[in-house]
């Protein structure tokens, strides 16, 4: 079991890491779209956060040697699903290959988030 660690995706805010690479697969933590270099969110609607989320699970899966076409499962946690349409517009120019996905509403996300994402990948 190794622990991903990048200065291009926003650091852990708690105790727990950015990704873990284990038996070939990386576990993505959920990621809110916060800009790594000032830690907070910059970008106000949800196409633009959406964006800036996808952008810092990038990172992640770089980091560990992996890219979007090696996603085999998102989890996306959205602050309302009326934004469905519009973050699926963002998502879809990213995770072309069409990994299994979950997608629901939560009640609050982190910081105010309207989106955050995990994957599972290979590595």
């Amino acid at each position: 079991m190794k622990t991903i660690e990048t200065k291009s995706a926003p650091a852990a805010i708690g105790p727990y890491s950015q990704a873990i690479l284990a038996n070939g697969f990386l576990y993505t933590s959920g990621q809110i779209p916060l800009n790594p270099e000032s830690g907070t969110i910059e970008a106000a609607g949800i196409e633009e956060q959406s964006e800036q989320a996808i952008k810092n699970l990038g990172e992640i899966l770089k980091a560990a040697g992996s890219d979007f076409s090696k996603v085999v499962k998102t989890t996306c946690f959205l602050a309302d699903i009326k934004d469905f349409a519009a973050f699926n517009a963002v998502y879809e120019k990213y995770f072309v290959s069409k990994p299994a996905r979950s997608c629901v509403e939560v009640g609050a996300l982190p910081k105010g988030a309207l989106v955050e994402i995990e994957a599972i990948a290979l590595a």
